[in-house]
């Protein structure tokens, strides 16, 4: 199931490449969710620092295609963020490959559990998250004001 074509690497979250796909990202959500209040864009450079998270880009053949970023909330917790794989390379198993990463760069931050928040209308990516093992958990921090939109979920991580 590995492409060696696809890769995966730790990057600046406020390079070129990256912004340019969480513009993409944040152009589909607000397409998705025009109501005042649906979308949480915040994610801050040094939350994804080494020690404290990481921003990924997935690249298939050189050229970008995704991206997902971790950010420890405390000492046991981080949250996924920015997930985001492009329309033209969906279904190819990406989505998967990425949350891999991040659960594995959370085990190395010694986290114990994951939480993440994903759109009500984003069928794909909750038919993702719950295939790899994250459950519903009750909205938290800034989700709780999107309740109509936001879909929270958990995961308790094995120690591998």
């Amino acid at each position: 199931m590995s492409d060696p074509a696809i890769s995966i690497e730790r990057a600046d979250l406020l390079a070129e490449t990256s912004r340019a796909l969480i513009l993409a990202l944040n152009r589909e959500l607000a397409e998705m969710y025009p109501q005042a209040g649906a979308n949480h864009f915040e994610l801050d450079s040094e939350e994804v620092a080494p020690g404290r998270g990481g921003f990924f880009v997935a690249r298939r053949g050189g050229a970008p295609v995704g991206c997902g970023a971790l950010r420890k909330l405390d000492a046991e917790t981080a949250e996924l963020k920015r997930m985001y794989v492009a329309p033209a390379a969906r279904g190819t198993g990406l989505g998967r490959r990425l949350v891999e990463t991040l659960e594995a760069e959370a085990r190395a931050l010694g986290v114990r559990r994951l939480v993440l928040e994903t759109g009500t209308l984003q069928h794909a990516a909750l038919a993702l998250y719950r295939n790899v093992g994250f459950a519903p958990i009750p909205l938290f921090g800034e989700y709780r004001l999107s309740p109509d939109t936001s879909v929270c979920l958990g995961k308790e991580l094995d120690a591998r």
